[in-house]
């Protein structure tokens, strides 16, 4: 059974980091294109970065441009987000998903979903 899992999540404070990794079980991720996207309470979820199967191409969402970098290991079947200079605003559920195709901002594309992971920004 095809599987995503995120881990990494939790509460940091302004101006602190978090490594976000994302595993993949029952298919080979190196496959795939890999998105990062995130969803607030109340808020629809929005792209937050995304990396080609190859991980020589990235994309970046303007508020995660300079901040967050995506990354992959594809003999390890694992994707990361690495996050910098945390907000508060950047306090979410941040999702991991897998897509057979190019890399791709909008989340219809995605065949492969993890349950997510929630980080908190807050002093």
């Amino acid at each position: 059974q095809e599987k995503l899992v995120e881990s990494g999540g939790g509460l940091v404070q302004p101006g602190g980091s978090l490594r976000l990794s994302c595993a993949a079980s029952g298919f080979i991720l190196d496959d795939y294109s890999i998105g990062w996207f995130r969803q607030a309470p109340g808020e629809e979820r929005e792209f937050v970065a995304a990396i080609t199967w190859s991980g020589f191409t990235t994309y970046y969402a303007p508020f995660a441009r300079g901040r967050f970098t995506i990354s992959r290991d594809n003999d390890k079947n694992m994707a990361f987000l690495q996050m910098y200079e945390l907000k508060p605003e950047d306090t979410a559920v941040y999702y991991c998903a897998a897509h057979d195709g190019g890399a791709t901002m909008n989340d219809a594309d995605y065949e492969y979903w993890g349950q997510g992971t929630q980080v908190t920004v807050s002093s």
